[in-house]
């Protein structure tokens, strides 16, 4: 009987995730019940949000249990079925975990199509990335046309998708990034107007020379000082959209909030956060339009791939290496 390969957290980290945080198990699949589907998973998406889920405390979604399976989105494929609207053979996206097959009822699953795009894609620019981004941008961060736009993390997957969303609607962009390679990447690939390395430019210098009228648009995938930087740069009636603080999430110490948040008073601005659930009703709408961005031409989907769910640990830490630029999937099938 073929088994089930499983990433089970057995311990909360205390800063960066070590490799005794999760282990590898091989379990028996459970028989199928009425109402019930087999799905192979084929990619899990690697997402910094996940180093928020292991931590025991209030959050927008309850932690993972210890010795309960990773939580992690994930596309496969259904070879077994007892459920009357998923097929044997359909391709399905939902909260797989990290495994290499889940028994599920389909609750928030939803079919997906590998022959208008690759699997990974779903579990990026069609997937919960790419929601993320758009509506980040467009609903949250009130995006209009000619805005000045700032995008922290620019180069990962939900930045670079909201820097073309940007530009798409005729947007000044300027994307922070570590390194010079990533920067030219946003310039050269993705059309921005400009980009910061982090690593090695004066940001503050940058921003002014950037933005010397202000920042319109700012979104925060990292938080800390490079928020602070942000809230020094602010235009009149600025958004800032809270996406993530990837900065922030191993700290060992106490999360470090902007002390010059006086700014968004002076320039009546405002800071939101945003969490991508709270759009689920509207997902297919994301997902139609992105699809015809790309059909077009204008919305460029990069995905950084590595393999075998035994490498789980190893791949997750790129999250916060800088190891990858796009979006980070990891493929745990074994063909």
């Amino acid at each position: 009987m073929t088994q089930n390969k499983q990433i089970l957290l057995r311990k909360r980290p205390f800063g960066l995730p070590t490799e005794d945080t999760w282990e590898l198990v091989k379990t028996d699949i459970p028989q199928l019940k009425d109402g019930e589907f087999l799905v192979k998973c084929e990619y899990i998406s690697l997402d910094p949000a996940m180093r928020g889920w292991l931590d025991d405390r209030r959050s927008y979604i309850p932690p993972v249990q210890i010795d309960a399976v990773m939580r992690a989105g994930g596309v496969g494929e259904i070879i077994a079925s007892n459920h009357p609207k998923f097929n044997i053979g359909d391709h399905v996206y939902g909260q797989t975990g990290a495994q290499q097959y889940i028994v599920t009822d389909g609750t928030g699953y939803h079919k997906v199509d590998p022959k208008l795009a690759p699997l990974p894609i779903y579990t990026g620019t069609l997937g919960m990335t790419g929601m993320t981004a758009y509506f980040g941008i467009l609903e949250v961060g009130e995006l209009k046309e000619g805005d000045a736009v700032l995008v922290s993390g620019a180069a990962g997957a939900v930045g670079s998708v909201v820097g073309q969303i940007a530009k798409i609607k005729n947007c000044k962009v300027i994307g922070i990034a570590g390194g010079k390679e990533k920067c030219q990447y946003l310039i050269d690939t993705l059309g921005f107007d400009g980009a910061i390395d982090y690593k090695n430019d004066d940001i503050s210098n940058k921003l002014k020379e950037y933005f010397s009228k202000g920042i319109d648009v700012y979104f925060d995938n990292v938080g800390g000082d490079i928020l602070e930087f942000a809230l020094s740069r602010l235009a009149l009636h600025a958004r800032i959209v809270i996406c993530g603080a990837i900065s922030q999430y191993n700290n060992t110490t106490p999360v470090k909030g902007p002390s010059n948040y006086l700014s968004l008073l002076v320039n009546r601005a405002s800071m939101k956060g945003m969490v991508v659930f709270d759009y689920a009703e509207n997902y297919h709408i994301a997902t139609q339009q992105m699809g015809q961005w790309m059909q077009q031409g204008k919305l460029i989907s990069k995905e950084d791939i590595y393999e075998g769910i035994e490498n789980f640990h190893e791949t997750f830490l790129r999250l916060f290496s800088g190891e990858k630029t796009g979006k980070l999937v990891l493929k745990v099938s074994e063909d």
